[in-house]
């Protein structure tokens, strides 16, 4: 038997190690366009590798946006605890994080690819760099071979991993949809999930690489509809918003962003609660003690008690807007201006004008439609020993490693599946 896997990202590393492991005497062949595998990997977790979660696999689904119930089969297969086993017996050491994050005990994301590397050439997989997959053949309804520039290679069973088109630079171009949409699969809208939102104030500019650790976020229309709400960290990037909590806003909203009522002008705003972890009362109290303090000197030393350093001069301009100057002596400030400084630090606004592109985003939202194929294998259900694994499925989650471990899970089910004897 030969088996041939198209793309050389986690799900496709996965799914030829698991295909050569359940038949050692079948010919496995991965094919990757670029110069070296897992570039993807390299840049995933901030270039740490967040690879998985510690969370009980069961719990995995009730994280992704977009069928949840499609991964079942394939959590069961190779859950986060098999991930975590198959990493450290070939080289790679993890730890857990906050909210459950895996990475690398070394801090490196190319630790990981270090790993799939050397499991996959103590396997026998047979890894062919700069093969670039141009065309799949059928017969009879079934792979029959895969062209490549460097010539066509022939497969009793095909594996399409390429990716999605998040992060085209490495290599995910969306070679895989054109490949589905040829041999008569169904495609999903594609949209940028896991992205910074762009902003209508150029605030962020002067923001840049500034991390608010502990902030409340709601994002809301003009009627005070809440689309999202979170607690935690938002990075500041010159013309957006980014951060943990962002994202996952992004993905609960990218559809929204990306509608015709959007086009038509829906306006959606990002409000920001500087101090979340005070009570109104528990602020106004802060806030007078630091004017009393301050007796005679300038607004712009109390509220710098009060501020990241970075953050204070913006936060100034925002209250001359409101025709505080920044010059007001602590002393002599009325009540009516501490309680516009009271709301700015509960409501710090941005207007969001969309998402950033898809260069710019972790995962993609939509691709292949997961009815056209089977959870219990990840076959098609339209041409018979092509399968398909990863982000080029309809299936996104929030971050924290769950889209990386369901790249793992569906490669590995690919792999296993299209290694099996009929």
């Amino acid at each position: 038997m030969k088996i041939a896997v198209i793309g050389g990202g986690a799900a496709g590393m996965m799914a030829a190690l698991s295909a050569k492991k359940v038949n050692p005497g079948a010919e496995v062949l991965l094919l990757e366009k670029n110069e070296k595998l897992g570039k993807k990997i390299f840049i995933s977790g901030k270039g740490r590798g967040n690879l998985t979660n510690s969370a009980d696999i069961g719990d995995f689904p009730q994280h992704f946006f977009r069928n949840p119930r499609f991964l079942y089969s394939a959590f069961s297969a190779f859950s986060n605890r098999d991930l975590w086993r198959l990493m450290e017996e070939n080289g790679c050491p993890l730890k857990e994080e906050r909210g459950g994050r895996v990475f690398p005990l070394s801090d490196h994301a190319f630790s990981i690819t270090d790993a799939l590397k050397r499991a996959l050439k103590k396997a026998g997989v047979k890894l062919l760099y700069r093969t670039e997959a141009r065309e799949i053949r059928l017969q009879n309804g079934a792979v029959y071979s895969v062209c490549c520039r460097e010539g066509e290679i022939s497969a009793d069973r095909l594996i399409v991993a390429t990716g999605g088109l998040s992060y085209p630079s490495t290599g995910s171009t969306g070679d895989g949809y054109r490949f589905a949409g040829e041999t008569g699969h169904r495609l999903r809208e594609c949209l940028p999930s896991l992205v910074p939102l762009l902003v209508e104030e150029g605030d962020c500019r002067f923001l840049q690489g500034l991390k608010l650790r502990n902030a409340g976020l709601s994002i809301r229309d003009e009627e005070g509809r809440s689309y999202y709400e979170s607690f935690g960290e938002i990075d500041f990037l010159p013309d957006a918003l980014s951060g943990p909590i962002i994202l996952s806003a992004s993905a609960e909203l990218t559809e929204l962003l990306h509608s015709e009522e959007a086009k038509r002008g829906l306006l959606l705003t990002a409000h920001i609660d500087l101090k979340p972890a005070l009570t109104e009362k528990m602020l106004e109290g802060r806030l007078i003690r630091e004017l009393e303090n301050a007796g005679g000197g300038g607004l712009e030393r109390v509220l710098s008690a009060l501020l990241p350093l970075r953050f204070l001069p913006v936060f100034l301009r925002r209250l001359e807007k409101r025709g505080i100057s920044r010059r007001e002596k602590a002393g002599e400030l009325s009540r009516e201006k501490r309680r516009e400084i009271e709301t700015l630090f509960r409501d710090f606004c941005f207007t969001i004008r969309g998402t950033a592109s898809f260069r710019e985003a972790i995962i993609t939202r939509g691709g292949v439609d997961t009815r056209d194929i089977s959870p219990k294998s990840m076959e098609s259900r339209r041409v018979r020993g092509l399968y398909f694994a990863g982000e080029l499925l309809d299936i996104d989650a929030s971050t924290g490693g769950y889209n990386m471990q369901a790249a793992f899970s569906t490669g590995f089910l690919a792999g296993r599946s299209a290694a099996e004897e009929r």
